[in-house]
């Protein structure tokens, strides 16, 4: 007898205007399969689960859920009844509400007396599940945490059980925000979730995670599914072929490395960080045409310190100096990032004004030169620069931070954790962009939450508890070691 699949897509197609999002698309889950869903930005990955999820209505094709055709009357109510939940890479918490209230949202059976006690209970118990030692409490306000605890929040909910199963559960870039130590626990997690007979389907572009994984990997290209094998028949450099990409783009970024004709200048930023006796620890320093690297535990002071960095710019307040202008890019685009009721143009343009005003008025023709030219330097998927900034897909509206900053007359750029969403090619050339640059004399302060990043870093400072434990030249760079120093008391007091 064959086992009947947990959903299945046939012919779906989808339209905006005229953007062919998807084309024909055919996709069906197993039971306790993990699919890996990959593709460079703009593919469609997240139009298809928008479809799947049913938050977007196909403009054709059939959408079945154990074989029980639902497409006329699909919708998000029905694919929750149906066992079906999705994790966005937008993430879609309240942020005025407390863990066990965002808990309720997502679970209106929950009512009556003692509702508050039993969505604590539902929402601590899988947390604990997943992600060991979150240090997150039920009483939390959402926007009063850091993205990577409301990244951990949403993934949790999406398992927590009421009224109706869980058969089917989509992760769109869920280690996007998380370190390496607890994105090893959720990887952790999906395995023995498949196990047990739940179904994932994983969207991401670390392309290391998918492999890990996977059972089956479906590849995406201009809105279609192009391949679909067994994860046993793939390695990296066979993903990135079928995407469509170039093999050799690996060896490229590799390259990206070298430090050849790059000088380092004078100091330019020092920021000393003491303990709550107020005795002074390491200092963190930064030199024209330096790349820092921040890195530790998730929540540990990186933003806290780039944030204290741009508020600081261009003077010395207190124990930290920023000397020059600076320009911050946000992993967290839809809060700290984008203008979303502007076009992308104007979301492009807005650092570079200096350069396009004549007398007191915008030169409108220079401004468009500049966004176009970013816009084909960063290759943003649009027909029109002029669309509404949310027209992109998460990974495009990302290059346009990068363009933003990049375009920019700022000496530092400080950038959190800012590659959420972004293809590995694009990253690559942006790792260029970041090294040429460099070499030109600009300083980057790169946090970021993937260890291979901090490669291209000169040097390297390790955060627990809002205090550096720790700073490493990039040859002395090891996962051993970065983890080692996140989990240490123990405060270095040497200076690089």
């Amino acid at each position: 007898m064959t086992t009947k699949k947990i959903a299945r897509l046939e012919n779906i197609t989808k339209n905006f205007g005229a953007v062919k999002a998807l084309i024909g698309v055919d996709l069906a889950v197993d039971p306790g399969n993990c699919l890996g869903l990959v593709g460079y930005n703009g593919a469609g990955k997240s139009t298809l689960m928008h479809v799947l999820s049913g938050i977007l209505k196909p403009d054709s094709g059939n959408i079945f859920v154990r074989d029980e055709q639902y497409t006329n009357r699909y919708s998000v109510n029905q694919a929750h009844q149906s066992g079906i939940r999705c994790v966005f890479q937008e993430l879609s918490l309240c942020p005025n509400l407390n863990v066990i209230e965002n808990t309720k949202v997502f679970h209106p059976a929950l009512r009556g007396r003692g509702w508050r006690k039993r969505a604590s209970k539902l929402i601590m118990e899988i947390l604990d599940e997943i992600f060991p030692d979150h240090d997150i409490s039920p009483y939390d306000q959402v926007g009063d945490l850091s993205i990577g605890k409301r990244q951990m929040i949403e993934i949790a909910r999406a398992f927590t059980v009421t009224d109706y199963p869980v058969d089917l559960v989509i992760l769109d870039e869920p280690t996007s925000s998380l370190d390496v130590n607890v994105s090893s626990q959720l990887l952790k997690s999906i395995r023995n979730s498949t196990k047990k007979g739940l179904s994932i389907i994983m969207i991401s572009h670390t392309l290391n995670e998918i492999l890990k994984s996977s059972d089956n990997v479906a590849v995406m290209r201009d809105g279609q599914i192009v391949n679909v094998s067994s994860v046993n028949d793939l390695n990296r450099d066979k993903l990135v072929s079928l995407m469509g990409g170039a093999v050799g783009r690996k060896e490229k970024g590799e390259k990206l490395r070298s430090d050849k004709g790059r000088a380092k200048g004078k100091i330019i930023v020092r920021a000393h960080i003491s303990d709550s006796n107020g005795s002074e620890k390491v200092e963190l320093i930064a030199r024209r045409g330096e790349i820092i690297g921040l890195t530790g535990l998730a929540g540990h002071g990186q933003t806290d310190m780039l944030l204290r960095l741009f508020n600081t710019a261009g003077k010395i307040h207190g124990q930290t100096q920023v000397d020059g202008r600076v320009a911050f890019i946000a992993g967290d685009r839809q809060t700290d990032g984008i203008f979303p009721l502007w076009s992308i143009l104007k979301n492009i343009s807005i650092c570079s004004y200096r350069r396009i005003l004549r007398g007191r008025l915008i030169n409108l023709k220079l401004e468009r030169q500049v966004a176009e030219k970013w816009h084909d330097l960063m290759s943003i998927k649009t027909p029109n620069i002029s669309n509404n900034i949310f027209s992109l897909s998460g990974g495009n509206q990302q290059k346009v931070l990068f363009a933003r900053a990049l375009s920019s007359e700022a000496d530092i750029l400080l950038m959190d954790d800012p590659m959420r969403g972004v293809d590995v090619n694009t990253r690559l050339e942006i790792y260029g962009f970041i090294k040429a640059d460099a070499q030109k004399g600009r300083c980057f302060i790169w946090y970021t939450t993937e260890i291979a990043e901090l490669q291209h870093c000169d040097r390297i400072y390790v955060f627990r508890n809002n205090l550096i434990v720790n700073h490493l030249n990039r040859d002395e760079l090891t996962e051993e070691k970065v983890l080692q120093s996140s989990f240490t008391e123990v405060v270095s007091n040497s200076h690089p």
